[in-house]
């Protein structure tokens, strides 16, 4: 098995190479540096924490902790989604409401996986 097989990491990948485009595609110029930069990283991140803990994976309380931060990265992408789309920087709803609706998705995903983790963690102690 590889953290390329896993479904949250293949989500969070889809997510925040949408997320990158849109940035690119859809913002004003003066945000592409400032929101867009921020919404990047922090799509990014939720897959890099992934991919991180599951390397650690031998060590259980590492791969938590990194869901844990995959986790906090996809509410903060959430957070810069819908303050560009507040602030009318993103003024395609359909657009915003689709990547809305798979971070929602992400999140619940990675909290599932990371309770799982965690009952694994318990069970083997």
């Amino acid at each position: 098995m590889s953290y390329r097989t896993l479904e949250v990491g293949q989500l969070a990948r889809q997510v925040a190479v949408d997320i990158h485009k849109m940035t690119l595609t859809k913002l004003p110029k003066f945000e592409m540096f400032e929101s867009g930069s921020q919404i990047r990283r922090a799509a990014k991140s939720v897959r890099a924490n992934i991919v991180e803990g599951y390397g650690r994976r031998i060590y259980k309380a590492e791969f938590v902790k990194h869901l844990v931060y995959a986790l906090a990265s996809c509410d903060e992408t959430v957070d810069h989604l819908e303050e560009i789309s507040a602030t009318g920087s993103l003024s395609d709803e359909a657009l915003f409401k689709d990547l809305h609706a798979r971070l929602q998705t992400l999140g619940k995903k990675l909290n599932l996986f990371l309770q799982s983790v965690q009952a694994q963690h318990r069970s083997e102690k």
